[in-house]
């Protein structure tokens, strides 16, 4: 699951919102045979392109010129992602899924601000847009190459939702920034333009897609392991590496391996051993066998000793 944030995609953010509208707007140009995607919210699935712009150049009280008035938000799962919810749902099941998710996405947002009276969506002005594809475009290695051209149809699975959210919450009142970088660290900053941990952000929206749509997700494709493998230091490299190849090597077990490795903790006694404890050490003795102690045989006495001791009847 990608998920990243904004200032606008093609048009600058500190003025109307129009030209990044326009631009969400492209597919219902372009692809006449396919019903048109609206845009949508908390409330509704058929918002007018015009009813968007509205809302937003509207919000923007005691904003300067200079100040960022939206951000962009990008909802983008991955292509075995998509696959998994249109097979679960069906081509049209996963598109409101999709919608219902983006929508849960908007709560994160929210609660990360840790803002009192900003909690869920409903507190913030937030439109959505389903796109169905992704086009190459001159930043493509592809283009560069001339192995395709600007604005072609990349292939795959492309499905994903841009979301325009207001920078003043639904009230007009309060400003939320998602690019302030403060984490509550500067209390005085926070206070005044609200905290966003961005990373925080980015792996809510992961933890969030596999809980609520149970999905398994492998080691490899969490936002953990891309972010640590190109931002990590290198011992958290290395750890990271450790921890892959365990979850490899536990993949592989059999079915039977992994249910000795379960197993419950056995009671003797007084002391508790886990069972799978007593088989490692077991597996670590392997063939050496104990020494062998031998044991002085006790003579025999005869009649005559016994004799001399007293001993006999």
């Amino acid at each position: 699951m990608y998920i990243n944030i904004t200032d606008s995609e093609t048009a600058d953010n500190k003025g109307s919102s129009s030209g990044l509208v326009h631009y969400l707007d492209k597919e219902n140009r372009m692809d006449k045979e396919r019903r048109p995607e609206l845009w949508f919210n908390q409330e509704r699935h058929s918002i007018q392109s015009y009813e968007t712009m509205q809302a937003i150049d509207t919000n923007v009280a005691k904003l300067g010129r200079a100040d960022s008035k939206f951000f962009l938000i990008n909802i983008s799962p991955s292509q075995k992602e998509i696959a998994f919810l249109k097979e679960k749902y069906g081509e049209q099941g996963a598109k409101e899924q999709l919608k219902a998710y983006a929508a849960k996405v908007m709560d994160e947002y929210a609660m990360n601000f840790k803002r009192p009276g900003i909690n869920s969506n409903n507190d913030l002005l937030w439109f959505g847009k389903l796109e169905n594809y992704r086009y190459y475009s001159h930043k493509d290695l592809e283009v560069k190459q001339r192995l395709k051209n600007r604005g072609e149809r990349k292939p795959g699975e492309q499905m994903h939702v841009q979301v325009i959210v207001s920078r003043k919450d639904v009230t007009n009142k309060v400003k939320l920034s998602p690019m302030n970088n403060s984490r509550g660290k500067n209390a005085a900053h926070s206070q005044k333009l609200g905290q966003f941990d961005r990373s925080a952000f980015k792996q809510s929206g992961e933890t969030l897609f596999d809980q609520y749509f149970s999905f398994e997700r492998g080691f490899t494709d969490t936002y953990r392991y891309a972010n640590e493998q190109k931002k990590g230091n290198l011992d958290q490299r290395i750890a990271l590496h450790a921890e892959k190849r365990s979850q490899e090597t536990g993949q592989k077990l059999r079915p039977a391996q992994k249910q000795q490795q379960n197993a419950p903790i056995k009671n003797y006694g007084k002391t508790q051993v886990p069972a799978n404890i007593l088989q490692i050490a077991l597996a670590k003795a392997g063939t050496e066998v104990a020494p062998i102690i031998p044991r002085k045989k006790k003579k025999r006495k005869n009649n005559e000793q016994q004799q001399d001791q007293g001993l006999s009847l």
